[in-house]
Parts: structure tokens; C-alpha cells; sequence
């Protein structure tokens, strides 16, 4: 199986988006509660990550694209708002977090970038 049809990467729901930028950002449920000044509560958080809740409200996806530095375009075409801009370039697009400039970055680079930098958060909080 290539690395273009890996399910897990593919099909990110946004739940599992969201957790893995805030894990990436460092954040707390809480700490995400007090940086959207309580526009997006821990619990509703939770309920959106666990997958509880699957189309949350632009104006929630608005907030926590501002604490997470996101594209708010991309959080409304994950929540299934807004359509998926089809490329040329074989499933390629210009990635979606701001760290990341690199042109045409995939979906699954993307996601592995956000995940290598979780893990380095992560790692720097335990020194």
C-alpha cells in the first residue's frame, strides 16, 4: 500500500485533526477554553476530538482555527462545509499550517509534520 491510500492519514476525521493540533500546539483542553476566551468549551472540545460531535458551528471552527493558527477554509471543508478543491497534482496541495510554507505539501506530509512536532512538544515538557 502506498502512502497516498494509508486509511489513517486519508481519512482524518476533523476530531482527530483538532486533537492532533493541540497536541502539536502544546495545549490543554482547558488551556484551548481560555485561548478561545470560552467560545469553545473543554467538555465540547472533548465531544469534537472523541468524534462525538461531527459538524460544529463555523463560528466554533472560526475560534479554534485562531488558537490552533490554522486556515479557518480548511477546519469548514473538514467539518464538511465547504467542498475539497480538487489539483492537479495528484492529491497534492499547499499545506494548511502556517509553520509549514512548503508548497504542494500532502496531506499525509502534512499531518506527519504535525505529528513530529507534537512529539517534540511533548518531549520537551517531560525535560
Amino acid at each position: 500500500m502506498d502512502s497516498e491510500s494509508a486509511p489513517n492519514k486519508k481519512h482524518m476525521t476533523l476530531g482527530e485533526y483538532l486533537a492532533r493540533l493541540r497536541v502539536a500546539a502544546g495545549m490543554s483542553l482547558r488551556q484551548v477554553e481560555e485561548a478561545t476566551k470560552r467560545d469553545v468549551s473543554n467538555a465540547y472540545l472533548s465531544q469534537l476530538e472523541k468524534g462525538k460531535v461531527n459538524k460544529p458551528s463555523p463560528s466554533i471552527l472560526h475560534a479554534l482555527a485562531t488558537v490552533y493558527d490554522v486556515l479557518y477554509e480548511d477546519l469548514m471543508e473538514r467539518a464538511g462545509y465547504l467542498a475539497r478543491p480538487e489539483t492537479a497534482h495528484s492529491g497534492r496541495r499547499r499545506g494548511r499550517v502556517a509553520a509549514f510554507a512548503i508548497k504542494n505539501i500532502t496531506p499525509q506530509e502534512e499531518q506527519a509534520l504535525i505529528d513530529y512536532l507534537a512529539y517534540l512538544r511533548y518531549k520537551r515538557k517531560k525535560t
